[in-house]
């Protein structure tokens, strides 16, 4: 079979809604932009992208153990951490038609070779008006000042909204960890090295989203944050850049559509000693998809600072108390998701036609196997047993109620199943059925009895 071209976003927007695993955020009301809702293979593939983080991360990982954090948090945290003064970005609004950038992305637009990444807003004001940058929308070059943008959700515990009990949506679930950190070390008895992980929503008042769900306003992330005394002598930064690129390569990313990218010094968020982020081919071009960063002490010295608690460990080769330096690989759920669709998705020619296919590892697949028979009405019982073998298996299956098998294959090519069982009227007198393949649409004859090992072994998975 013949690979044709790519599929653009729209195609791929288009695609995963039509099969169910995408829809547009309070869709009946005109939408919420920036905004969407999972559907059920969408939910499934989150949860196994989900899964295969815990069991990498933390179940298999000696290090590492697991937290759930609150997603709303005393403010005097966010102070601490020092989002309040710096989670922000340049923001300035067109005066004709009232369209919102952010500053060094519209700059960025028309002059992409330039990095103005931490240039002040008296900078970013002084060239676009230099260089009569014009707004995306009208086209018209008359913007206002250049502010900046707090990119945290505000919101009020209580009935009275006052400055006294204001509070934010968390826009990382990192600090929760930080501020759980004695609750850890104490409860389970952890010394250096050890790892804090979890799973959780946070929540960014973007100025500029979108680009479907690689920026939202609401995400999920995967975050591990990984305590490590400074004297040492193993190099835990480029350990867990490594290990990410493992992780990302077992869901299926190929190396010839990511790279790694080492932040400059003087491009580091306010916390960071390094970053490297790995960058995915997306069809709008390079862009992040997880990223390492080295935190230092950054985080729990303010925490100490403004809270006087203690965050000293005991480093387990010396047993000394030390301040902890902590390595952070961050993943976002939703881009991790898009990636693995855009990855997969495939036009293929076949003879005389073209077939959309995604290509799923076993591991992510919505279903493993799809069940369906020429009659419903007359194979009807046969199909419940197979059906009710396969069910009390290891396999993720659904049972089709169409009876047209061409459209039973075409769909769950769709959506990335890759065996179809058919029951035919041999079923009834040679006890096999027909097993389709996903990737290459070849055919097989199997015995029911043997059905459940043929499949245990077509998708490696293990008893």
């Amino acid at each position: 079979m013949e690979e044709t071209d790519n599929f653009s976003m729209k195609e791929i927007i288009n695609h995963l809604k039509e099969v169910g695993f995408v829809f547009q955020g309070s869709e009946i009301y005109g939408g919420l932009a920036n905004t969407w809702d999972y559907g059920h293979l969408g939910v499934i593939l989150k949860n196994k992208i989900k899964l295969l983080w815990w069991n990498y991360f933390i179940k298999n990982n000696q290090f590492n153990i697991a937290l759930d954090s609150s997603i709303l948090l005393n403010s005097k945290v966010w102070q601490a951490s020092g989002h309040l003064d710096n989670f922000n970005d340049p923001l300035v609004d067109c005066k004709n038609c009232k369209f919102r950038f952010r500053a060094d992305s519209l700059i960025q637009h028309y002059y992409p070779d330039i990095d103005c990444d931490g240039w002040s807003n008296d900078k970013l004001d002084q060239f676009i008006g230099e260089t009569k940058v014009k707004c995306l929308n009208c086209q018209k070059n008359d913007f206002t000042k250049v502010k900046q943008f707090r990119l945290m959700f505000e919101t009020f515990q209580g009935s009275v909204e006052n400055q006294g009990n204001k509070l934010y949506l968390r826009p990382e679930t990192a600090q929760g960890i930080f501020i759980n950190f004695n609750n850890i070390k104490k409860f389970y008895n952890k010394r250096l090295p050890f790892g804090i992980g979890q799973i959780g929503k946070s929540f960014r008042n973007e100025i500029t989203p979108g680009n479907f769900i690689f920026r939202t306003y609401e995400f999920e992330q995967m975050e591990l944050e990984f305590f490590y005394s400074p004297t040492d002598d193993i190099n835990w930064f480029t350990y867990w850049v490594k290990s990410v690129q493992t992780f990302i390569e077992k869901l299926g990313i190929t190396k010839e559509n990511y790279r790694l990218h080492n932040h400059d010094q003087d491009k580091l968020s306010h916390y960071s000693l390094a970053t490297t982020d790995i960058l995915y081919k997306f069809p709008f071009g390079w862009k992040e998809l997880c990223g390492i960063a080295n935190r230092g002490n950054y985080d729990l010295l303010q925490h100490t600072k403004f809270s006087k608690a203690n965050f000293l460990a005991q480093d387990s080769t010396t047993n000394k108390l030390v301040n902890p330096l902590v390595i952070e690989p961050s993943m976002g759920v939703e881009r991790l998701f898009f990636a693995i669709i855009c990855q997969g998705l495939r036009k293929e020619k076949t003879k005389d036609k073209t077939r959309v296919v995604l290509k799923l590892s076993s591991d992510l697949t919505p279903y493993h196997v799809a069940i369906a028979s020429l009659n419903k009405k007359k194979l009807g019982v046969k199909t419940q047993e197979v059906f009710d073998l396969l069910q009390s298996s290891l396999l993720d299956i659904i049972l089709e109620q169409k009876n047209e098998i061409g459209k039973v294959y075409n769909y769950h090519d769709r959506i990335g199943t890759p065996y179809c069982i058919t029951i035919d009227y041999q079923t009834l007198d040679d006890q096999k059925v027909t097993v389709r393949n996903r990737d290459d649409t070849s055919q097989n004859r199997v015995k029911i009895s043997e059905l459940k090992e043929y499949l245990y072994q077509k998708l490696n998975i293990f008893c």
